[in-house]
């Protein structure tokens, strides 16, 4: 329901337009009338957009030109704001499931969009352009008809042509402009069209023009806080991702659980033993006993690694699979370690290509397995996993990868490849490793792996030192850094 004043306002605004109009059309000369009445128009229809009612100040929509299943800190920033009561509209693609908190809480809508596409049989530049121009209209004709919000707080990258369409909006509607600054898109691009290309050059102007027009700004490290002021003259608040509470080590029976839902699709995590025991309910990795319920990791069990990707061109997925080939023949050749049982998940456009490279590979003591997971089920497996393995090498070498985050947040350590800023969040020997080429790889998984599955190696150092050193979750993170920007 309206507020008394907001609607008083709009109902004076009417009335007095109505009262205004013939006394132009009667006093104004006739070149002037249509500017004149224009002007008056326009006035008042952004009286019309700017309307509040009792509700609009808790009104936040959070925005992502993306998939929300897999945008999880657009997810998390979702959930802090319905947690302090705000009214959430959560705008993006709905290509995956969110996840079940998200859908749960009453106070948070989504509102999805559908992907443009490109327009085929164009050339290159010619069907961007079309794309670009077809989701102005559509973000425009989605933010102007919703409720008026408060705030909008968009992802970027991709913030082309969101960011220009939202700050538009947030002028006409009276609502503050908020980024979330996770990456510059233009670095994105350059990946696939070389620094120089046009596209890039463009598309560069445009991110640091609109940019600077948010009211406020988030970025995901320090080294991005300084780049942002120091280049872009950009103040942003540095919030570093953090891991939400469902990730965690897992108990022996969530894991046994887990591993039996994986093995009746994935046939990497059935049990490969000869004995039929019927008082036991087997994964390869685990054991149910029936005749008491007790759940035990198997001893023979081979190492759990894994890795996420979205199958983009900043992550080198080659690397980790000539590690793994070069750990297969150590294998083959006598060392003392364990088989493996690779799990790499995600979707993205490069997917097809290196499961093309996969079947090539003739591995006989490691198993490559590349499952999509539903949201409930990626922190369980994280939880579950011995050891994992980030490929992310960063675009702007500015941002940090939240799957990291993720995996320090279920005491799991990590062999990281090397980019600028990593050391912000790996260090180096104390919660994991960081390489930078293949063979770097190799000898850091022989190494972790000696003495699988004994916890007294370097492995289960790693892991005892994040337990100790477990920091800040994500709503305490959240709460000191965003919420004074919100309240």
């Amino acid at each position: 329901m309206a507020a008394p004043g907001s609607s008083s306002l709009c109902l004076a605004a009417l009335a007095l337009s109505a009262a205004l109009l013939p006394v132009l059309y009667l006093t104004c000369p006739g070149s002037v009338w249509p500017a004149a009445s224009g002007a008056l128009l326009t006035g008042l229809l952004v009286v019309w957009l700017r309307r509040r009612d009792g509700g609009t100040a808790r009104q936040v929509c959070v925005l992502v030109l993306g998939d929300i299943g897999r945008s999880p800190r657009m997810q998390y920033h979702a959930l802090s704001l319905s947690r302090h009561g705000f009214n959430v509209t959560f705008t993006g693609y709905s290509e995956s499931r969110p996840h079940q908190d998200v859908l749960s809480q009453e106070n948070i809508r989504i509102v999805s969009i559908a992907e443009v596409k490109g327009v085929r049989g164009l050339p290159l530049v010619f069907s961007y352009v079309m794309k670009v121009f077809l989701q102005c209209l559509q973000l425009l004709q989605l933010l102007l008809t919703m409720e008026t919000q408060s705030r909008i707080l968009m992802q970027n990258p991709p913030g082309l042509p969101s960011m220009a369409v939202v700050w538009f909006v947030c002028v006409l509607r009276g609502s503050r402009f908020i980024i979330d600054w996770h990456n510059y898109g233009y670095t994105i691009m350059a990946l696939s069209h070389g620094h120089t290309h046009p596209l890039v050059l463009l598309a560069q102007w445009y991110e640091h023009a609109f940019g600077r027009l948010a009211n406020d700004n988030l970025c995901v490290t320090e080294a991005m806080r300084d780049d942002l002021q120091k280049n872009w003259g950009i103040k942003a608040t540095t919030l570093y991702d953090r891991p939400a509470a469902v990730f965690r080590e897992m108990p022996l029976e969530l894991r046994h659980r887990l591993f039996v839902r994986l093995a009746r699709i994935h046939p990497q995590f059935q049990d490969r033993s000869d004995e039929d025991e019927a008082e036991a309910e087997k994964t390869l990795f685990s054991v149910r006993d029936l005749t008491d319920d007790t759940v035990a990791l198997r001893a023979e069990r081979p190492a759990l690694l894994l890795s996420s990707t979205s199958w983009t061109e900043d992550e080198d997925f080659s690397i980790l699979l000539e590690a793994l080939e070069e750990y297969d023949g150590l294998v083959r050749g006598g060392a003392s370690l364990p088989a493996l049982v690779c799990v790499i998940t995600g979707k993205g456009p490069q997917k097809g290509h290196y499961l093309k490279l996969i079947d090539s590979l003739g591995l006989e003591h490691v198993t490559i397995c590349t499952p999509w997971l539903e949201a409930e089920d990626y922190p369980l497996l994280l939880g579950s996993a011995d050891l994992g393995v980030c490929l992310h090498k960063s675009s702007s070498g500015l941002d940090l990868p939240m799957k990291v985050v993720d995996m320090f947040g279920c005491c799991l350590p990590v062999c990281a490849i090397h980019f600028k800023c990593l050391p912000e969040l790996v260090r180096h020997e104390e919660n994991g490793l960081i390489f930078r080429d293949s063979q770097e790889l190799t000898q850091q998984l022989q190494s972790l792996l000696s003495g699988f599955p004994g916890s007294e190696g370097r492995l289960g150092s790693f892991r005892r030192n994040l337990r100790a050193s477990r920091g800040q979750r994500w709503d305490d993170n959240w709460d000191q850094n965003v919420l004074p920007l919100v309240s």
